[in-house]
């Protein structure tokens, strides 16, 4: 029996909802805090993200735009993986989502990243768990350098 699970993060920062769009979705940005990428905020656009590759996986994760409206969500499909790659490469076919609300004192931030099944995806869910929240704190990090130019 195969079970879906999803990372959540949620954070509240300091700054308007569009400037951590700018930081969310400026492909340059996304690269600094995520990987290089062809990324543009168009519902309908593939696009993809190069990393170091893994076994016999290539390191592309492969994305489509799903829903784009501008300050306040984007969500996109996320695949990658190999299928000869059962342990820490094994094909993941996810979404990812970014809601923005404004709060007082900044904007609440939530990045919900769901599609993970087990016990297939089981290496990837541990190791992006992690990494999401670190990536949270580099947005955090580059939409105050943004801020501050």
């Amino acid at each position: 029996m195969s079970e879906t699970h999803a990372i959540v993060v949620e954070k509240v920062l300091p700054y308007p909802p569009e400037k951590i769009w700018r930081t969310l979705t400026t492909a340059e940005t996304l690269a600094r805090w995520l990987m290089p990428n062809d990324f543009a905020p168009v519902i309908g656009r593939e696009f993809t993200f190069r990393t170091k590759p893994m076994g016999d996986w290539d390191g592309v994760v492969q994305c489509k735009v799903l829903a784009c409206e501008p300050p306040k969500l984007l969500r996109y499909s996320w695949r990658g993986g190999s299928d000869s790659n059962p342990a820490y490469g094994s094909r993941l076919n996810s979404t990812l989502t970014w809601e923005l609300t404004p709060v007082d004192g900044g904007t609440r931030v939530r990045m919900a990243h769901e599609g993970f099944v087990f016990p297939g995806n089981q290496f990837a869910f541990d190791a992006m768990s992690s990494g999401w929240g670190r990536v949270m704190d580099a947005i955090a990090r580059l939409t105050g350098e943004d801020q501050a130019s």
